[in-house]
């Protein structure tokens, strides 16, 4: 079947990868070069440990299982699981329970003390009580999934398309800025953050919303991260860890910001650390140092010594479903017309469970 694809991000390219690899002719475009939104703008995790219990969790499973499967030179998979980090008495106390969930296993999960800490990760020489180890979360290099992705598809079934911006979708046929119209039997509109324009058009009442987050990344460390690593911070905000009746209130800038601790090792040495979290639009064309000043003490006093320099800061924003139980928010909108987005800050670690959902209830 004829197949087109509009957006280039994570989410997107997954969609032509699923569609592909079922024997179909896809047509993916692309308004930027190359992506540029919050598929390039993240950590690259593959984070199943603070999915929510259910549904979501078994999608994370199911989407590891598919990256951990992918035969893709370039997209720099690494197994090497997370290390949520404790400093004080409550977070380790948080920690235990998640370790002692009914679902732990399923994750992954075991309550480690501070030399077992250090021995998973021998990088982590600073202040540390334990950790919340999780076996399964995984890291992919974030500029490079795209392209390689890309290159390892069938170029007799996949055309990638860029700098067409869709203007117009209907039954059967997508046409863009070039004039070019695309004909299709069915038709993935994956854009990500852009709830404008054509999406408007086509969902006037999108139940989502837009998040802006703030990251940074510094030159490489001399020292190989074995992990990904969370600080506590991560217990507050993702779902898995919701019920705990916190004692101990949040640092203010971390408060005021949303924020957690999040630190990723690159190929190159470099570590990706973040983020913030902003929910109210507009959002600041700027970035705030506050929250950057404030992730730099909190990677050293993990680290035990100084954070490499920053060479590059950038903000990003990505599309959330407003229904916090809701993957995604998926809507035909037409025949064979279907809208994917909203995946929420989730999507290097969703889109291949989300895509192959598409792709089945397509009947592709």
């Amino acid at each position: 079947m004829r197949v087109v694809v509009v957006g280039g991000g994570v989410l997107g390219t997954w969609h032509a990868w699923e569609a592909v690899r079922r024997g179909h002719q896809v047509v993916q475009l692309e308004r930027e070069q190359e992506g540029r939104g919050a598929s390039v703008r993240n950590f690259g995790l593959v984070w199943v440990s603070g999915r929510s219990s259910g549904p979501e969790l078994d999608a994370a499973l199911r989407a590891r299982q598919r990256w951990g499967q992918l035969d893709v030179p370039g997209i720099g998979f690494r197994p090497d699981g997370s290390l949520t980090v404790c400093r004080t008495d409550e977070e380790l106390a948080v920690a235990k329970e998640a370790a002692n969930h009914a679902d732990a296993t399923k994750r992954g999960f075991e309550l480690l003390d501070a030399e077992q800490t250090r021995q998973k990760n021998p990088a982590l020489q600073g202040d540390l009580l334990g950790s919340l180890w999780c076996e399964r979360d995984a890291i992919v290099e974030p500029r490079k999934v795209l392209p390689a992705l890309r290159a390892q598809l069938d170029q007799a079934n996949y055309r990638f398309l860029s700098g067409r911006e869709v203007r117009e979708v209907a039954e059967g046929k997508v046409r863009d800025d070039h004039g070019d119209t695309h004909e299709a039997d069915a038709v993935f509109v994956c854009t990500g953050a852009w709830h404008s324009g054509l999406i408007r058009e086509l969902v006037p009442n999108l139940p989502a919303r837009r998040v802006r987050l703030q990251m940074m990344q510094t030159a490489p460390l001399d020292l190989r991260l074995t992990t990904a690593v969370a600080d506590a911070d991560s217990f507050r905000y993702y779902p898995a860890y919701q019920g705990w009746q916190w004692q101990t209130p949040q640092a203010a800038t971390a408060r005021d910001h949303a924020m957690q601790l999040l630190m990723v090792q690159r190929e190159d040495g470099g570590l990706t650390i973040g983020d913030t979290h902003e929910y109210v639009e507009p959002f600041g064309f700027d970035v705030q140092t506050e929250p950057y000043d404030y992730l730099r003490q909190v990677v050293e006093q993990l680290l035990g010594r100084p954070m490499p320099p920053v060479v590059r800061r950038w903000a990003g924003v990505y599309s959330q479903a407003a229904n916090p139980d809701d993957l995604v928010v998926r809507r035909e909108v037409l025949p064979g017309v279907r809208v994917v987005t909203g995946p929420g800050g989730r999507g290097m670690t969703l889109s291949p469970a989300i895509a192959e959902t598409s792709i089945e209830e397509a009947g592709l």
